[in-house]
């Protein structure tokens, strides 16, 4: 059961009632950055259920609700608990919500099969570095305009997605080993990623 609390259109105090319909949706912001690990539910949202809880049978808090789809009936969203655990540590912590850049413009692209099948590869697809930003870590670290970005540490990046996910808080001002493709060599190099300034891509 999932019972939503909040002022849908002004009317104070509201609750309504549901279930969770499905675990682990991705839903993508305004800024185009996508949001992992977020709770379907049909409990009606409605303008003003945004940043209520959504809770359990028990009481719980196992949510916030942030979105739904106006044209549908009953496909609402809530950021769920754990997440919205982190961002309410940064901003009791930080005033803000921390996360890092490696200071480049890319784009998804397809990478060869003769690639992956020599370097083994999993996936199909990288990020190709288009631009740098001012002041670049990952310029002044020695990656190139052209190269396609395939993995961060020990994780694979197959899309500009994966880079959002894994640039978090932690990450900032940590060397972390940018894995990716130069032509028909394979290059690696340490970036130290700088905390992302308000608006930066």
């Amino acid at each position: 059961i999932a019972i939503a609390i909040g002022n849908p259109l002004g009317y104070q105090h509201t609750v309504t009632t549901g279930v969770v319909s499905a675990l682990g949706r991705s839903l993508r912001t305004r800024t185009g950055r996508l949001v992992d690990e977020v709770l379907q539910t049909d409990a009606a949202l409605n303008p003003g259920n945004s940043g209520g809880p959504l809770v359990d049978s028990d009481g719980r808090v196992i949510g916030v609700n942030t979105a739904m789809i106006r044209p549908a009936q009953g496909i609402c969203f809530a950021i769920g608990i754990n997440l919205a655990k982190v961002v309410l540590e940064q901003m009791l912590r930080h005033g803000r919500v921390r996360r890092s850049q490696i200071g480049v413009a890319g784009q998804n692209v397809p990478v060869h099969r003769k690639l992956l099948r020599h370097f083994g590869i999993e996936g199909q697809s990288g990020v190709r570095v288009a631009s740098f930003s001012d002041a670049s870590p990952a310029r002044d670290a020695g990656l190139r305009g052209g190269d396609i970005v395939i993995g961060l540490d020990d994780d694979r990046v197959e899309g500009v997605d994966d880079l959002h996910r894994l640039l978090t808080h932690s990450r900032v001002g940590v060397p972390t080993r940018v894995v990716a493709l130069r032509g028909s060599e394979r290059v690696q190099v340490e970036v130290v990623p700088h905390e992302r300034s308000a608006g930066a891509s």
